[in-house]
């Protein structure tokens, strides 16, 4: 007999465990140290209209050199221009890699204010836009990633526009949001603020090397778990030619505006600008959560030069001891490596350095036979320098999709002081397919910051792809029939262009699944107030239903609606069972809800009456089917009603209030938590009066008594009274008194149920059941009731479903479709990003004859595509359609001139007269004020949209108060604003005030 003292381990033995123990502790904080990291999603704007990732591929896979002429919008470059360098202050180069429309942004949809807009440095405008990008790219939703820890890592090193706001408009200009919109700090807060991420939030100054640093740090936060997920990239703009003047004068820039990247003739290099941002997780994160992953970052470095010949001079064992580092960090040997994107400005002293560095490092022990290939994207773009990094790393994860290098461009000559003909290095001309198409891909990437900040990150090729993991539990699945497609933005006009975007992207990818497209399309992007969902059962149909929303035309399944607020969903379990009864399967087999429930009953009937739920509803009875027995048609009725209730709460229907009506009261009670559906279920089988297995008699009538009864989670209606229960329901008893009412078949119209909701707040009702009781409701005689869902189950195919579920998404309603999709398999793909409607928001010129600084013009696409539709309209002449430039012109200019709304208020005319006290007088001031405070016309302004989404602070907000005291007379505190925070609550508040004050106010 073994005693207590010899089951015990031994010393020796428990001391081999502990060591086992924390070996495996080290291991695993090693491995943490050197995960690797997957770059989930991909924003970009880059010169050459490159504003995703897909037409950045194109322009590097094509060739194309975007380096263009100063746009004339951003300075004269006749008056700055010399070839002469030394000239002061001029520049000898007209050339560079400028963005579009720099000067527009969609304020309203950041909830910024156009008076703070127009002191916001564009950088911090643009960077916001492509992080969004981003994030939809990667599918991740902010208000998702408000709830962890999402760091922010941004590389910015120049900061123009604060010198165009001096040099237009002088120092007198400077306002509050000065010093915000102009420091470079500023940049990654904003975009942690404005987004609610409360990770690190870091913007990053080393020159040209700044959004590799960026990336960098990101990766870093998230292997310490500082991070959960990271934003992390770059930015930069030339607003003002101070910066190139400099440049010019250090020799810095290449006088033909071109980065000749290892040409015997280069000579400097070309200024671009940009923006590149990028969504990183850990890998094993990015796994678990089946994003799809476009590249991992296996290893990363940064050093700095030291004492070297210069401050801003290269050195060539700095650059190769950051190499070594970043490889070592990912435990990657430079035998794997293909491919490097190098720093290469241009610089006929710098290049010599870095391809030393790059043979010392990456070309020992490689033959000529696998030689290492090398490019630069400077040659197509320019030196994005803050965002030059991320432009390069873009490439990269591109290049290694694609299985292709693109040609490096502007290479005509070797550089004859670099010894060529005895390196294993190859500079690709022409687009070439990636080396080495057998094994895994890795490639370097490096930036050199002038600040002598150097950085080198190693990338590998993403692993196999993702896809949406599926619980299959042994049954087959067939793909749906139809699928439903939700599209929303913030204003009608962004939603119309949204749906255009997705038209374009059908035609443009004709065999894209229409599965993979819902399903990314409804679960990864943010929804918003005007939405859009379609049914559809292939892409034609959906591209023509898109078409036919476009043209606002009517089409059935095109569902589309406003959803302020979330709405209260009163559910009705309608009674009727006169219909045949049969099993979802398609929900049986698809829905693990669903499933749960029906086979759980199935076990529990088939115990006590010996009775299988699935044969009966397998749709093949005989008019001997039990299913057609009066006793056994209310235990199916609740069983389908309640299985059906949850399954859409799977999905995210929420429900506020419930009613039943004769047998469905026994599924609205379990609904509201009365009962548990178990208990529910038991009870009917009770009611019922059928004869039980006779071994199983005893054991249900200690179940029986063994019930229990809680009070409602939500308002349920009594069938019987049309009354609230509160505490009727204590006992069995008082559950079969309530039923044996006469009346309570009798008691329910159309109407009573509606407005019985309705009492309760509801303004959606929503019927489940099997005969559609509720669906001749006249919903006009109800006002509150603004839909109607009426669930025919006997139609129980996915096209009514997701008709239900368009209709409930349309007015508010959040669906969850990583629930609806669970059980099939569903891939990651690139979609449309948001439709921006943008305006312009500028610094007015010093001559400028009004007093607000604020300059508007609406977005140049409005005016291009009404001039497209009349062009096209058949009442207009030749004549008339040449005119239609010249129209969209004076159109453009029009706008752009400031309305009454937004001139400075000037406040000398006097004129008295009493104010009013009416709320809507008030409101309508209330309006003009906060319309002039915020630079916008007193239209734009909803009296019950929340200040803050207009962008309305503390600043605004002391502004506003201070001219409602002294136009009312009364006391208003910038408080007042946060505790009355829409129009239509303040000027209640200002009423009351007034009614409550014995003062006659007069206006002045």
């Amino acid at each position: 007999m073994m005693t207590s003292e010899t089951t015990q381990p031994s010393p020796i033995k428990r001391a081999l465990l502990a060591l086992e123990d924390m070996q495996a502790k080290l291991e695993a904080v090693e491995a943490a140290k050197h995960e690797p990291i997957a770059i989930i999603g991909i924003g970009c704007r880059f010169p050459g209209n490159a504003d995703s990732p897909e037409r950045f591929w194109n322009l590097l896979n094509d060739g194309i050199d975007a380096i263009t002429e100063v746009p004339k919008n951003r300075w004269n470059i006749d008056e700055v221009y010399d070839p002469n360098p030394d000239v002061p202050g001029k520049v000898y180069t007209r050339l560079g890699g400028f963005l579009p429309q720099v000067d527009e942004f969609d304020r309203q949809f950041f909830g910024i204010s156009a008076r703070e807009c127009v002191s916001l440095d564009p950088q911090q405008r643009l960077l916001l836009e492509v992080s969004w990008e981003a994030l939809e790219n990667a599918y991740c939703r902010p208000e998702d990633l408000s709830k962890g820890l999402t760091g922010v890592f941004i590389g910015i090193c120049n900061n123009d526009y604060a010198k165009v706001i001096i040099d237009e408009r002088g120092r007198k200009q400077i306002d509050a949001y000065f010093g915000t919109g102009n420091a470079t700090s500023i940049a990654a807060g904003r975009l942690s603020y404005l987004l609610g991420l409360k990770g690190p939030s870091l913007s990053i100054d080393t020159a040209c090397s700044s959004s590799l640093v960026a990336v960098h740090l990101a990766c870093q936060s998230l292997r310490q778990k500082e991070s959960d997920v990271a934003l992390a990239g770059g930015v930069n703009l030339i607003l003002s030619p101070e910066s190139s003047i400099v440049f010019s004068k250090t020799r810095m820039l290449d006088p033909e505006g071109r980065c000749k990247t290892f040409d015997a003739s280069a000579n400097g290099y070309a200024r671009g600008e940009g923006c590149g941002v990028i969504v990183l997780k850990r890998l094993s994160d990015a796994q678990a959560n089946g994003d799809r992953i476009l590249a991992l970052i296996r290893g990363s470095a940064v050093n700095h030069n030291g004492r070297s010949s210069s401050l801003i001079s290269p050195n060539g064992p700095a650059q190769q001891a950051v190499i070594h580092n970043a490889l070592n960090n990912g435990k990657v040997s430079p035998s794997q490596v293909s491919y490097v994107e190098v720093q290469g400005t241009g610089t006929s002293f710098g290049e010599p350095i870095e391809i030393g560095a790059l043979e010392a490092v990456y070309c020992r022990n490689r033959s000529s036979d696998n030689p290492l290939a090398i490019g630069s994207v400077k040659t197509n773009i320019g030196h994005l320098e803050g965002a030059a990094g991320i432009a390069s790393l873009i490439k990269v994860v591109l290049a290694m999709q694609s299985n292709t290098i693109p040609a490096h461009l502007n290479l005509k000559e070797l550089n004859p002081y670099i010894d060529w003909q005895n390196l294993p290095i190859t500079i690709p001309r022409v687009s070439l397919a990636w080396p080495n198409q057998n094994t895994q891909k890795f490639a370097g990437v490096s930036a050199f910051g002038f600040s002598g900040t150097n950085a080198h990150l190693v990338l590998e090729e993403a692993p196999t792809l993702n896809f949406q993991s599926a619980q299959l539990d042994n049954f087959e699945i067939t793909e749906r029939t139809h699928h439903l497609l939700e599209l929303s933005a913030k204003t009608p006009w962004s939603l119309e262009h949204l749906a255009k975007k997705y038209i374009d992207y059908i035609t443009q990818n004709p065999d894209i699944a229409l599965a993979d497209l819902c399903f990314n399309a409804n679960s990864g992007r943010s929804h918003f107030v005007h939405r859009l969902a379609i049914v559809a059962s292939d892409l034609k149909t959906l591209k023509e239903k898109l078409i036919a929303f476009v043209e606002q035309r009517q089409a059935e399944g095109v569902f589309t609606g406003q959803a302020a607020s979330l709405p209260r969903i009163g559910a009705f379990f309608s009674g009727d069972i006169s219909s045949a009864l049969t099993l979802n399967y398609e929900l049986y087999k698809s829905q693990p809800v669903f499933k749960e429930i029906i086979s759980q009953c199935e076990d529990f009937l088939n115990k006590y009456l010996a009775f299988s739920l699935l044969d009966e509803l397998d749709g093949k009875q005989d008019q001997n089917s039990l299913i057609h027995q009066s006793a056994y048609r209310p235990i199916l009725l609740f069983v389908l009603q309640y299985a059906l209730f949850e399954q859409w709460k799977a999905w995210g229907i929420e429900i506020a209030a419930v009613m039943g009506q004769s047998v469905g009261e026994y599924a609205a009670a379990c609904a509201a938590g009365v009962l548990s559906w178990q208990d529910g279920l038991k009870l009917i089988v009770e009611s019922s009066g059928l004869a039980l297995r006779q071994e199983m008699i005893e054991e249900f009538k200690l179940m029986i008594k063994d019930l229990k009864f809680s009070l409602p989670v939500m308002p349920l209606i009594s069938g019987s009274t049309g009354t609230v229960v509160t505490d009727q329901f204590t006992t069995l008893e008082d559950w079969f008194k309530h039923l044996s009412k006469k009346e309570n078949t009798q008691f329910m119209t159309r109407e009573i149920v509606g407005s019985k909701l309705e009492q309760q707040g509801c303004n959606v009702l929503f019927e489940i059941g099997i005969e559609s009781f509720l669906s001749e409701l006249n919903l006009h005689k109800i006002p509150q009731l603004k839909h109607l869902i009426s669930l025919n189950y006997s139609s129980n195919n996915w096209k009514i479903i997701f008709d239900y579920l368009a209709k409930l998404y349309v007015c508010g309603t959040q669906i969850n479709w990583k629930e609806i999709d669970k059980s099939y398999f569903r891939q990651r793909i690139s979609l449309p990003n948001y439709a921006w409607e943008k305006q312009r928001y500028w610094v007015a010129l010093e001559d400028d004859n009004t007093e607000d600084e604020i300059s508007l013009s609406k977005n140049i696409s409005h005016f291009e595509d009404l001039i497209k539709n009349l062009a096209s309209s058949p009442e207009l002449n030749a004549d008339e359609v040449a005119f239609l430039p010249k129209l969209a012109e004076l159109l453009k200019r029009e706008s752009q001139k400031q309305t009454p709304d937004e001139q400075a208020y000037s406040g000398e005319n006097i004129t008295l007269k009493a104010i009013s006290r009416k709320a809507e007088d008030i409101q309508s001031w209330l309006a003009e004020r906060i319309a002039k405070e915020l630079g916008v016309n007193a239209s734009e302004i909803d009296v019950r949209v929340p200040f803050d989404s207009y962008g309305l602070d503390s600043v605004l907000a002391i502004g506003i108060a201070s001219a409602a005291k002294q136009y009312f007379n009364i006391e208003v505190t910038p408080m007042l604003l946060v505790h009355f925070p829409t129009i239509e609550t303040l000027s209640k508040y200002v009423s009351e005030q007034l009614e409550a004050s014995d003062l006659e106010v007069f206006e002045i």
